[in-house]
């Protein structure tokens, strides 16, 4: 149970003031019945808030699917650039949305958006080593010995170990390609990894985190709302 403002700011993308003003003003109804208490507690599972006749079920968190576009950066806020929360529509939006990792400016695909810390905790903590999966697009063909080394664990021109990644090289319409499925995050890992196997990646996208597939249906820059039982395949799949 949660208190109402808190849930309409949340929900509205509202300060907790302006939440207790639409309560005081009879703009807030809860399961069809007006609501003049901000203190009144609702279930999140099951009640309907309606504020000014928009209707939607009360929830504590938010989980946002974007299919991330090229050029725009993964961060709340920037005074130049556009960032991914930019592109979240005002019906999802929050004023605590975050994106859950990051993909490089150039790097397009899956990504998700939420306001819960602790579920962004758990996919980047390198405990839980949740999988991703990308599709690069590469300059030359990978041959055996370098698949061998990126599934063995690479080791980056600095030193640094990777863990063995999961790799199959495929050619479409003449260009070559590579799905890799890593268990880390470090930085601008997947374009390192296949540098020290001798390659370049010409561009890189996201399709696959844990057993959750981006959804084909959405163009770039779109997204939406994901359900409980996405939710669940984000950690379906561990190294």
């Amino acid at each position: 149970m949660k208190r109402l403002d808190k849930l309409i700011a949340l929900n509205c993308n509202l300060s907790r003031k302006e939440a207790r003003q639409l309560i005081k003003d009879g703009e807030v109804s809860v399961n069809g019945s007006c609501v003049l208490r901000a203190e009144e507690l609702v279930n999140e599972q099951a009640d309907t808030v309606s504020v000014k006749g928009y209707a939607f079920t009360a929830k504590d968190h938010i989980y946002i699917m974007l299919n991330k576009p090229r050029g725009v950066i993964t961060a709340t806020r920037d005074d130049n650039k556009e960032t991914v929360i930019d592109l979240i529509p005002a019906p999802l939006r929050r004023r605590s949305l975050f994106p859950c990792g990051r993909l490089d400016r150039d790097t397009t695909g899956l990504l998700i958006i939420t306001d819960d810390g602790a579920l962004s905790h758990k996919i980047m903590s390198p405990s839980h080593h949740v999988r991703k999966t990308y599709i690069a697009l590469l300059s030359y063909p990978l041959y055996d010995e370098d698949k061998e080394r990126l599934e063995q664990g690479i080791t980056l021109a600095d030193g640094t170990v990777c863990l063995p990644a999961e790799v199959r090289a495929f050619e479409e319409d003449g260009a070559y390609y590579a799905e890799i499925t890593i268990g880390e995050g470090k930085y601008h890992q997947v374009k390192r990894m296949f540098a020290a196997a001798g390659n370049h990646v010409e561009s890189l996208r996201r399709v696959k985190i844990g057993s959750l597939v981006l959804d084909d249906s959405l163009g770039e820059g779109e997204c939406r709302e994901l359900t409980q039982e996405e939710l669940g395949l984000i950690f379906e799949e561990k190294i």
